[in-house]
């Protein structure tokens, strides 16, 4: 997708607005999105289908998902090879199913409790709709957190080793995740006036940050890349699984402040954000154990040098 110059998108500030089918409203539309409306990138409006059997849909969101859990498979299997991890094919395929689990149940509720309690209290058969979208990451985290402990257990595998490969291969489905969130035209940014602001069409006429390109960028490429190389080098067992929480907590603080906050929620402190005040801990808590876990490594090695 290509940026056109100022000039160039002047001239064709008449077919874009048809094709956007927006109306400029001085009196209703923030100062930041007035200069750049008609000048916009226009959102490529993909169907959120992309393949219909009878009553069966087929939705991108959907297949989304599907291309990170299978990626992850297939990761999971080459560092389990390259490491010589005493882990087979079905288990890692078990884990994989177990995560999955964990992800959907645990991202519906946390989506219930955390965003709209007060909807779904009214409405709990909707609890089950999850076409219609509503999923939380930081209730997947969880879900996924407390499925694999279950495996781990299960399966007699120490936890840290099922965390670090997990967490290593978490990236690749946020970054598609936040692709099916954009194709969706959902959880776009706030107004402005960049060069490369979209209209959303459930965004009102308003020129926005495109966010989920932004979260994807960095909470699946960046973070994707900075975890294969810290898992390059001996670490401490749960190095991985706790640089992922710092680093997704950093990134996801970092987005919100071009993320338009849920309509029904706002901010949460000033211009503190829901997503922002659940990442903090996130990136606290790592930071302890990442700590945590150097110091008894040191003290490890100073101990087996004493002997």
């Amino acid at each position: 997708m290509c940026v056109a110059s100022r000039a160039t998108r002047n001239r064709k500030m008449p077919a874009l607005a048809k094709q956007v089918g927006v109306t400029y409203d001085p009196a209703t539309m923030p100062h930041e999105a007035r200069m750049n409306w008609l000048q916009a990138i226009p959102y490529p409006n993909i169907s959120p289908v992309f393949f219909e059997l009878g009553p069966l849909q087929f939705r991108w969101y959907g297949l989304m998902y599907l291309i990170g859990l299978t990626a992850a498979y297939f990761l999971i299997r080459r560092k389990v090879s390259q490491k010589g991890l005493p882990i087979s094919k079905d288990q890692i395929y078990d884990m994989i199913v177990w995560a999955a689990l964990g992800v959907f149940i645990g991202g519906r509720l946390g989506y219930t409790l955390l965003y709209n309690f007060s909807y779904y209290v009214q409405h709990p058969v909707k609890f089950f709709a999850v076409w219609e979208g509503g999923m939380s990451f930081h209730g997947r985290l969880l879900g996924t957190i407390v499925s694999l402990i279950w495996f781990s257990r299960r399966q007699g595998i120490p936890i840290y080793t099922i965390a670090d490969l997990a967490a290593a291969v978490t990236p690749i489905g946020l970054g598609f995740g936040r692709l099916g969130n954009f194709i969706n035209g959902e959880l776009y940014g706030r107004a402005t006036d960049v060069d490369w602001c979209i209209v959303f069409p459930a965004g009102g006429p308003v020129c926005r940050h495109p966010s989920q390109l932004y979260e994807a960028g960095l909470e699946g490429l960046l973070l994707f890349m900075v975890l294969w190389l810290i898992g390059r080098k001996p670490t401490p067992p749960g190095t991985i699984f706790w640089s992922f929480l710092i680093g997704y907590g950093l990134c996801r603080i970092v987005v919100e402040l071009f993320r338009e906050p849920d309509a029904h929620i706002g901010f949460i402190f000033g211009s503190i954000s829901m997503g922002q005040m659940l990442s903090l801990p996130m990136i606290v808590i790592g930071v302890f154990m990442l700590s945590l876990g150097y110091q008894r490594q040191a003290l490890t090695q100073r101990e087996q040098l004493g002997r």
